[in-house]
């Protein structure tokens, strides 16, 4: 257990970090799928058809990774896990009966007869926008602090509204490279659109997280930090202009450039997390209890770290196996 030096360290980090990862990864995966639905009120009948198509063969795997991030939290920081789903009980809630209610109506609405197909399309769109609206309402009070405050809540309200747009937007980014013609040219709209969501709710974020906590903002405002975390700003700023830049040249006759406007919106996913996972690390529950102290036990953790080595390699290769056996056009969704 010597290996990598103390135990009550490294197996803490290792455990955060494999968390965050997996968090990470369900945003922008399930992220995609949620702005999918979110988007459906927008769309023809045979559109959303063809949507449910582009997301058909990946939605139930992305969101193996919400459940391996929960889990970790449970086996590896049962502490802030109880004290996390006691503040966040009502948008966790609400967020399991969207989850139950989008993946019932993805099913029922491929078999359900003509005159009752609208019902289930308006359902797939309410589960997505709950299931949204929730996890950008519990990013809001976790970065607040998860207190329960007139401010706290209206300030996880206006990020709930930006999450949801900025799934939108994504979504739509990725329906450019699964699709064609007319949905393509109307995602490509949808995605321009749901820029201001994406900039606005980074800018909240990334403003409010300093102003609620000093330790935060020593981290961010100090010498010489404020100048080595410097490109992390700069980056999303460009990463914007390229997302905006690319989303103009689009669509075209070649599909040239279709899978631009989704790789900037995942780089800057990623720099946003970054960013957010820097702020409050080594707190798993800001400013009340870090990764160590809320840590189970050093044998538990090594005893889960095993089954972590082989589990989650697992996962990622059946998400990447269905990416890669599914790429390409959609094609239509059948259920023989």
């Amino acid at each position: 257990m010597e290996l990598f030096g103390d135990p009550a360290v490294w197996l803490p980090f290792t455990f955060a970090a494999l968390m965050g990862v997996s968090i990470l990864i369900y945003v922008v995966l399930d992220g995609f799928d949620l702005g999918v639905g979110v988007l459906f009120p927008f769309a023809t009948d045979e559109e959303k058809d063809r949507m449910v198509a582009s997301i058909g063969p990946f939605w139930d795997a992305n969101e193996t990774w919400l459940v391996l991030a929960i889990g970790l939290l449970l086996v590896a920081f049962p502490t802030a896990h109880g004290t996390i789903l006691t503040a966040l009980y009502l948008p966790v809630a609400i967020m399991l009966i969207g989850l139950i209610l989008r993946g019932v109506a993805f099913e029922f609405r491929v078999k359900a007869p003509t005159p009752h197909k609208a019902t289930w399309n308006w359902l797939f769109f309410i589960g997505s926008l709950m299931t949204s609206l929730s996890q950008g309402f519990m990013l809001g009070k976790y970065v607040m602090g998860l207190e329960s405050t007139l401010g706290t809540w209206a300030f996880a309200m206006i990020t709930a509204v930006f999450l949801t747009v900025a799934y939108s937007m994504i979504g739509a980014c990725w329906l450019i490279i699964k699709t064609e013609g007319i949905l393509q040219g109307k995602a490509v709209d949808w995605a321009k659109g749901g820029i201001w969501g994406l900039v606005l709710g980074l800018g909240a974020v990334s403003l409010a997280t300093p102003l609620v906590s000093a330790r935060i903002f020593d981290k961010w405002f100090t010498f010489p930090e404020v100048f080595l975390l410097a490109p992390l700003p700069i980056l999303s700023a460009l990463m914007v202009l390229m997302l905006w830049r690319s989303l103009q040249r689009l669509p075209n006759a070649t599909d040239a450039g279709a899978k631009g406007p989704f790789t900037y919106a995942i780089a800057l996913f990623i720099l946003a997390f970054s960013g957010l996972a820097y702020s409050f690390y080594p707190y798993v529950v800001p400013e009340k209890l870090t990764v160590y102290e809320a840590a189970s036990a050093p044998e538990s953790l090594m005893i889960m770290l095993v089954g972590a080595v082989v589990v989650i390699p697992m996962i990622g290769g059946y998400t990447a196996l269905a990416y890669w056996v599914f790429r390409g056009k959609a094609a239509d969704l059948r259920y023989d």
